[in-house]
């Protein structure tokens, strides 16, 4: 049986360089005040040694975990189900590991989770945190602020403007109101969706919004309510930005008004579930009904029957950048980091025509 292979060690690292251990600890965790030829010199030895930093021991130097949490404030059967959380997670963990740090994925299947959340993050696992899909009255973002971990919000948290309607409330109290987030032109491209609907010559438009509790819903029905200020009230149903719930919608809106020539989805998924019950009416799409969705989740918006008309909002972009942002945030010192003006960042939104309207 052969002998186990050692470990590189620092000293190795320092002999092979000819340097001191201080000189190689400074370059393996980042620090500065190395001269440049040393610092190459350190990089050769340490690539031809194949050493490997222990990561418990950098930390205690750097006070750095290279770890991040992503928070997702939903159970785990709606991550899995929906392309959306996929499509955000692959952005953020492009960037991350293209920056040597590791995603920490944290779920919460009920409130009763947002505690165990809070205690993690302040356990001092993570250099930052990485939260989305909140809703209205979530606890998260209070105790995330709590366990004092740089954060970057996917979506406009409920708080974070004052272009909000009143309805749905102001920060939290203690809450920071100048939250860092990315989100998409949701008002913006539901104006674009409805209009386009109505440019088809559709009078009878309506609108399956998402879950009422999040700020992305909202945005897209205040943006078809832009376009159709006085559209009847009936001509609104809630989903919950499921197939399901799009489904429910569908049958609602019918109910109420079987007249009703078109439908724009708060996004794909739901826009699915209105096809399949349009479908079992016996309407055509787009003859009778043309419809749109918001997303442009390719598995989702190429494979319905017609194929769908929707929004696209580039959400692996969102995940991405969202890394980007916490990562340049964690990258400056205290002051720099407070004089950092960066809140919202929000992306555009275009119009994707296919066979559906």
């Amino acid at each position: 049986m052969s002998e186990a292979v050692s470990r590189p060690t620092l000293e190795a690292v320092a002999a092979r360089a000819g340097v001191s251990r201080a000189t190689v600890s400074r370059v393996v965790n980042g620090g500065d005040g190395v001269r440049e030829p040393l610092v190459e010199r350190v990089r050769r030895a340490v690539e031809e040694l194949g050493y490997v930093p222990n990561q418990a021991a950098r930390s205690l130097v750097t006070k750095r975990h290279d770890a991040v949490a992503v928070v997702i404030a939903e159970p785990e059967t709606r991550v899995f189900a929906d392309p959306f959380f996929a499509l955000q997670l692959r952005g953020i963990s492009k960037e991350l590991t293209a920056h040597d740090n590791q995603l920490v994925l944290l779920l919460t299947e009920g409130r009763d989770d947002h505690a165990r959340v809070g205690r993690y993050l302040a356990g001092g696992h993570v250099d930052g945190a990485l939260v989305f899909s909140l809703h209205l009255d979530d606890a998260l973002p209070g105790l995330i602020q709590g366990a004092g971990v740089p954060t970057v919000f996917g979506g406009r948290p409920g708080w974070s403007d004052g272009n909000l309607p009143q309805t749905l409330g102001s920060a939290p109290s203690g809450q920071d109101s100048t939250a860092v987030y990315v989100d998409s032109d949701n008002r913006g491209g539901a104006r674009d969706a409805v209009r386009h609907l109505v440019g088809l010559g559709r009078r009878r438009v309506a609108h399956i919004a998402g879950a009422l509790d999040q700020t992305s819903a909202v945005d897209r029905l205040d943006g078809f309510r832009d376009v159709m200020a006085d559209a009847d009230p009936r001509l609104i149903a809630e989903g919950d930005f499921t197939p399901a719930g799009g489904e429910r919608a569908m049958r609602e809106l019918l109910d109420r008004c079987p007249d009703l020539d078109a439908v724009f989805a708060a996004n794909d998924l739901m826009a699915s579930g209105a096809l399949r019950v349009l479908r079992e009416h016996g309407r055509r799409v787009p003859d009778d009904v043309a419809v749109v969705g918001f997303d442009d989740m390719l598995p989702v918006a190429e494979q319905t029957d017609p194929p769908l008309t929707t929004i696209r909002q580039d959400i692996e972009e969102m995940g991405r950048l969202m890394a980007r942002l916490l990562l340049r945030r964690l990258r400056r010192n205290p002051t720099e980091a407070d004089q950092d003006t960066t809140t919202g960042v929000v992306l555009p939104t275009t119009l994707v025509r296919r066979a559906s309207a």
